[in-house]
């Protein structure tokens, strides 16, 4: 197992509207007038054609819903991959009529009309190519009978009895719809529900426009993305330094809210031990709403979490979880050989993965309590890359310590870190972190006169405890150093010589990163 830096990463189809129903015509004329039926015992007479099972032609489609198509399919490792945009849905599902039913009616139906047969009209204003048409009664001969006025009044009187009844239905549906319904429909839409202060909802919706994708790119044109939040009104961003590190040197560095303004910046300050920066915006808006920063300290196990960032290049990106752990000692880093930064972190479970780098870590109520900055990730990430993924071990550096760090890099633009003046080993195993014998390019491992020194402390020694801390390695001892500021009083606790004990030290402090 191995911790990472969140590493960084780097639309929709629409399509055409269904076609517009054709304009019904106007009934043709009326046939030619056609001998009426034969009285009884007058010869024998031709009957109605069938009725065909359905109406020849097809009634126009209302259409279907958009489809929306696939835009950009963030990529693992840094990069985005362009995604390619499926073709749409075929003309017969945008019209949403099958292509099969587009055919012309029967030419065999209706049959020819005979010797005393009305004749049905195909012409007619019907709805669909071909439809029903509009029936017209012929006039009878001089001398016709009652029975022939009496069908012919019995069949009008059916066609607009039919018309009337469909109508009229259609009226008592619509007027009674819902009456005898078993649904429920709510009398509010989802942009007018009110959301309860501490859920999530109301987090985000009030988190997110402080929230900031930022993409860096170097000299080179090497890069990524990551995340950041509004720190004052200023236009100063926090976020992490490897989110930024490949664009210190001459780069550019821009950043976009979630309403789409996109911002140039520039690099205030970085700190590449505590992996904390600070970006400026060029022509800042006037409205900005930073965040408001929590107390790290008061933090409890249990207590839940929201992330916000851009994981893989997906930007305002929210996910929940609980606060795992407190004071775990990570020592992270890129992977691409740079020095290690240094925490005693929030461990959450939030989802968090590459491109959440430097977003925040906010509370229940909305307070920032960390920047998040590592995940925990086994030795492949899977999806055919190194690049890893959320399994549920995330890490954020405390809001306590990022802020008074983000401050000096407001103010002078280098970082401020505490020390105790004495090299210790950064090997696992030693129970503890152990004075080195000899320190960098063989200078003193105690530095004469500094705090260490003062307090007693010999190569050799192996710190235990800084206050009521645990002191396992040397890197943990490191992140619990930086959590204090130049000038604070810590109790250590070291063996030597296989006996236990304590001293009291004013930590010191050292400027900038070399």
């Amino acid at each position: 197992m191995s911790i990472e830096n969140e590493g960084t990463n780097e639309g929709a189809s629409v399509p055409p509207a269904p076609s517009v129903p054709p304009t019904p015509m106007d009934a043709p004329a009326a046939p030619a007038q056609q001998e009426r039926p034969a009285p009884e015992g007058a010869g024998p007479t031709t009957s109605m054609p069938p009725v065909p099972p359905t109406a020849p032609g097809t009634a126009q489609g209302h259409g279907t819903p958009e489809h929306p198509g696939y835009g950009d399919h963030p990529g693992y490792g840094g990069h985005g991959v362009q995604g390619q945009t499926p073709a749409g849905p075929p003309p017969e599902a945008l019209s949403g009529t099958p292509a099969s039913t587009s055919s012309a009616p029967d030419p065999s139906w209706p049959p020819p009309p005979a010797s005393g047969t009305p004749s049905y009209d195909g012409g007619g204003a019907g709805h669909g190519a071909g439809g029903w048409g509009s029936y017209q009664q012929p006039a009878p001969k001089n001398g016709s009978g009652k029975r022939g006025r009496l069908a012919a009044a019995v069949l009008v009187a059916a066609l607009v009895a039919g018309g009337l009844g469909g109508g009229l239905g259609y009226t008592l549906a619509k007027n009674n719809d819902g009456n005898g319904s078993t649904t429920v429909s709510s009398s509010t839409s989802g942009g007018n529900v009110k959301r309860d202060p501490g859920t999530v909802a109301a987090v985000a919706a009030k988190a997110l426009p402080s929230t900031v994708t930022i993409e860096a790119q170097g000299n080179s044109g090497e890069g990524g993305t990551g995340t950041g939040f509004v720190f004052d009104t200023q236009g100063h961003i926090v976020t992490n330094n490897h989110v930024v590190a490949e664009a210190v040197e001459g780069g550019k560095v821009a950043a976009t809210f979630p309403d789409g303004k996109k911002y140039d910046a520039e690099v205030v300050g970085h700190a590449q031990g505590y992996d904390v920066a600070v970006i400026k915006l060029k022509n800042a808006p006037s409205n900005l709403k930073p965040l408001t920063l929590g107390n790290s300290d008061e933090v409890a196990v249990g207590d839940s979490t929201i992330a916000i960032g851009a994981p893989f290049g997906l930007s305002n990106t929210v996910t929940t979880g609980i606060i795992s752990a407190k004071n775990r000692p990570v020592a992270s880093s890129d992977g691409a050989g740079s020095q290690a930064s240094y925490m005693s972190a929030l461990q959450t479970d939030a989802s968090i993965n590459p491109g959440n780098s430097g977003g925040p870590l906010l509370d229940a109520q909305g307070n920032v309590i960390g920047i998040n900055s590592a995940i925990q990730s086994t030795s492949n990430g899977g999806f055919g890359t190194g690049q890893a993924g959320s399994i549920g071990l995330g890490f954020a550096i405390p809001i306590n310590q990022a802020k008074y760090v983000a401050q000096e890099l407001i103010k002078t633009g280098k970082p401020v870190y505490a020390k105790i003046g004495a090299s210790v080993s950064l090997e696992d195993g030693a129970n503890g972190a152990k004075i080195t014998d000899q320190g960098a390019g063989g200078s003193e491992a105690v530095d004469p006169g500094g705090p260490a020194a003062r307090a007693g402390l010999r190569p050799g020694d192996v710190i235990t405890k800084l206050d009521d801390r645990v002191i396992d390695s040397g890197p943990t001892l490191i992140g619990e150093i930086w959590t204090h500021k130049p000038g604070d009083k810590v109790t250590l606790t070291y063996e030597r010589g296989g006996k236990q004990q304590t001293t009291e030290l004013t930590l010191g402090s050292r400027i900038g990163d070399s």
